[in-house]
């Protein structure tokens, strides 16, 4: 795995960075509530709550096996090129929905591999 640090360069083509001021200025000046966004149909609405516990958990685990192997927020930010900041970040729930590549960049700098598995939903969900 390699200890550059990534960033996203964002080359938007002219039209691409006016509608993205465009959008912008919008959200500045009419400031549309979360339920007024929802029934544009421009946004889905928030994570789900069931959801959102499931990624809690995988972070805790991850901070917990970190903590375990005795490495640092510093050693994992240099192991996985993920910003130490955002590291920070991730393990106290702020950042709440995380690329897969970054959760499994941190997994792999704990020495850690991010596996899936499914459930049934309960009844009625």
């Amino acid at each position: 795995m390699s200890k550059e640090r990534i960033h996203r360069d964002m080359k938007w083509s002219p039209e691409d960075r006016a509608r993205h001021n465009a959008i912008r200025e919008t959200f500045q000046k009419e400031r549309p509530t979360p339920q007024q966004l929802i029934d544009s149909g421009e946004y889905d609405g928030p994570i789900p709550h069931g959801v959102y516990l499931s990624l809690v958990a995988a972070l805790h685990e991850l901070r917990t096996a970190r903590e375990a192997a005795g490495l640092s927020l510093a050693d994992v930010a240099e192991r996985s090129g993920i910003d130490k900041a955002a590291l920070s970040r991730l393990e106290n729930g702020v950042h709440d929905n995380p690329t897969v590549v970054t959760l499994a960049r941190y997994a792999a700098a704990i020495g850690k591999k991010l596996t899936w598995s499914l459930q049934d939903l309960a009844a009625g969900a």
